[in-house]
């Protein structure tokens, strides 16, 4: 069994503010991606690397690829229209067998604890399938512009990445969304449409996307 990992990174970043996309940008002399990319370099269980990107980065990627040793990273596709579409490109490159683990991770989710991605393989390992999550901690309303109603907190999680799934799975999730037009927000939401069972692993609050600028501000805290 391999273990591949598929770093969606086609986005432009435009929430955040920048001209350059997110993943791009450099933190402490560092870019993004590469913090993202190291944890999965050094992570024992992780065979191959594969990243959608713009073409237009694929250059530079290349150049980090062999600045920082990524030795894992084998493949650079071009990412799509939609997150989908990215991570769909990056499984096409792949000639896995059906229980080769996939592993989908944000390019913009740099700290992710190496404990939480072992964890996360192993249990995906022994049943089939990985959703890292964290427990809402916070009360919760729902409404408008006033609270209308207040939901119960006890069962909700605030899903995160890596997503893990075996390949024949992913495989056939997509391969259905895409035949009946459907676009889901992450890949777990087209496995359930599959009728599978996920699997809930702990996450960790350090393990945040980046998306806006005072995201930045706590990262650059943080390294």
């Amino acid at each position: 069994m391999k273990t591949y990992v598929i770093i969606p990174a086609g986005g432009k970043g435009t929430r955040s503010g920048s001209a350059t996309p997110k993943q791009y940008l450099k933190f402490k002399g560092k870019e993004l991606i590469i913090y993202t990319l190291e944890t999965f370099q050094k992570n024992k269980s992780v065979n191959e690397i594969i990243i959608s990107a713009e073409p237009a980065y694929f250059s530079l990627l290349t150049r980090l690829k062999k600045k920082y040793k990524l030795s894992k990273l084998k493949t650079i596709v071009k990412g799509g229209k939609k997150r989908q579409d990215s991570v769909y490109n990056g499984l096409k490159s792949i000639e896995g067998k059906k229980d080769d683990l996939i592993v989908i991770h944000d390019a913009a989710r740099p700290l992710l604890p190496g404990n939480i991605l072992t964890n996360a393989i192993n249990i995906a390992k022994t049943k089939g399938n990985a959703l890292v999550c964290i427990k809402a901690g916070d009360t919760l309303v729902k409404g408008t512009n006033s609270v209308k109603e207040y939901i119960d907190r006890k069962n909700i999680y605030y899903v995160q990445t890596p997503q893990i799934f075996k390949y024949s799975d992913l495989k056939k999730a997509m391969e259905k969304a895409f035949a009946e037009n459907f676009h889901g927000t992450d890949e777990s939401m087209l496995i359930k449409r599959m009728g599978k069972s996920i699997n809930i692993v702990e996450g960790s609050f350090q393990n945040f996307k980046i998306t806006t600028k005072s995201d930045f501000d706590v990262l650059k805290k943080l390294i």
